[in-house]
């Protein structure tokens, strides 16, 4: 094994004991747990770990009232995809055989926590894509905990969405510690039976430990972002939507493949450029340099290939005609379809959930959407003859394979309606 491997596999294991000892000591002393953790980990400690319904209207006065427009249209356009996923889920009831009436209900689960990151930059509308969706479901309790800041309180964008969208339940808390309160409670929180939202490498084996305690959306890693171009891409454009992701995290990942080597070259040379001028170009450049990446190939085929393989969270489409690739591709947390339709506009206030899955799960999982929060349940109905022609299906099935419980519990309905 080689010695990187090796060293990876320690950090792995590290991390895990780590987590694993924090969710222990909070499920096992509660508030006292968080108390010790906040203070170990964000120098806080408050009376409290709830947020007031009054400090959290105060928190608009500490914003531009340019932000708080943008932030009010993001929560309205949330809202609306939202709505109109939830229209799309329908309940029905119908006679499948004779005699026989099958069903499916969609309710939403009881309680949710939502757990909103505010790490290296606070994205205010993270908490608007976890807890709409489940306000539109229909889930009765909606808990969000996000950590403090440098300032000792939540981010005050942050903050002002929860009270916009009239969040009830709103912890000053973060890390591993908060997602093992929202799992086990805690003496004054009640645990909650699914669990949301992204959060550093802690939040994130925190979410895979507590799985099967309480529900999950999924584990979410460091940003990706990956654009197919052909020779009609703008340099420009590509190489600030990739770096626009590379700024997320020293180790997001950022792709170009292209049928192009013109626009291979130029998107390089941009990406250089851009990097410059960028504020965070620290971040991003550690980010590209480590985990950025361009690929050229021959067909735009290829190209499709290659991001299916590749599963990227944000995919982006720059060619000619991207429409005619939706049907091709699978694989991916969301996708935006031409050069003027950036990944930044959903990530911010365009309505879709920026809340996706990374690191190739996007081949088995879409993004967080109002269905997370929702239960697809069955029932069914069956009359005496349609009984009668059913008991004798189950019971041949269940002597066969030794189920002899089963096939009483088939025997006997037989019994009692040949001796009515």
């Amino acid at each position: 094994m080689k010695e990187s491997q090796l060293v990876k596999e320690q950090d792995i294991r590290q991390l895990q004991q780590t987590v694993t000892t924090i969710l222990s000591r909070v499920q096992h002393e509660g508030d006292a747990a968080l108390r010790h953790f906040e203070k170990e980990f964000d120098d806080y400690e408050p009376e409290t770990f709830f947020v007031s319904r009054e400090e959290a209207a105060a928190a608009q006065d500490l914003l531009p009232g340019a932000v708080v427009k943008e932030l009010d249209f993001a929560i309205e356009r949330v809202t609306a995809f939202a709505e109109a996923q939830r229209s799309s889920l329908s309940e029905f009831e119908r006679e499948m055989l004779p005699g026989v009436i099958m069903g499916q209900r969609v309710v939403p689960v009881q309680s949710c926590g939502c757990y909103v990151p505010a790490g290296r930059y606070p994205c205010l509308t993270s908490a608007v894509m976890s807890v709409i969706p489940a306000k539109v479901a229909g889930v009765e309790r909606i808990v969000v905990c996000s950590p403090p800041g440098r300032e000792n309180r939540i981010n005050p964008g942050i903050l002002y969405t929860l009270y916009k969208m009239e969040v009830p339940e709103i912890l000053c808390v973060g890390g591993a510690q908060a997602i093992g309160a929202l799992a086990f409670g805690t003496q004054t929180l009640q645990p909650v039976d699914l669990i949301v939202g992204p959060g550093n490498q802690y939040v994130a084996e925190a979410k895979r430990q507590v799985f099967g305690q309480v529900g999950i959306d999924f584990i979410a890693g460091p940003s990706e972002c990956l654009v197919i171009a052909d020779d009609t891409a703008k340099a420009e454009l590509v190489a600030a939507d990739l770096l626009a992701q590379a700024e997320h995290d020293p180790n997001a990942r950022c792709a170009l493949v292209t049928t192009s080597r013109a626009i291979a070259e130029s998107a390089l040379d941009e990406v250089e450029r851009q990097l410059r001028d960028r504020t965070t170009e620290v971040v991003a450049r550690a980010s590209w340099e480590t985990n950025g990446e361009v690929a050229l190939v021959e067909t735009i085929e290829d190209a499709v290939r290659f991001a299916n393989e590749w599963a990227p969270e944000h995919l982006e489409v720059h060619t000619m005609e991207p429409t005619v690739l939706l049907p091709l591709l699978h694989n991916y947390g969301s996708l935006f379809l031409g050069e003027q339709t950036a990944e930044v506009y959903a990530d911010k206030v365009a309505g879709t959930n920026h809340i996706l899955p990374t690191g190739g799960t996007a081949r088995y999982t879409g993004g967080l959407w109002v269905g997370n929060y929702l239960k697809v349940i069955t029932h069914q109905m069956v009359e005496t003859g349609a009984s009668l022609m059913l008991a004798k299906l189950a019971e041949t099935q269940a002597a066969y394979e030794g189920m002899d419980a089963h096939r009483f519990a088939a025997t006997i309905r037989l019994e009692l309606l040949a001796a009515s």
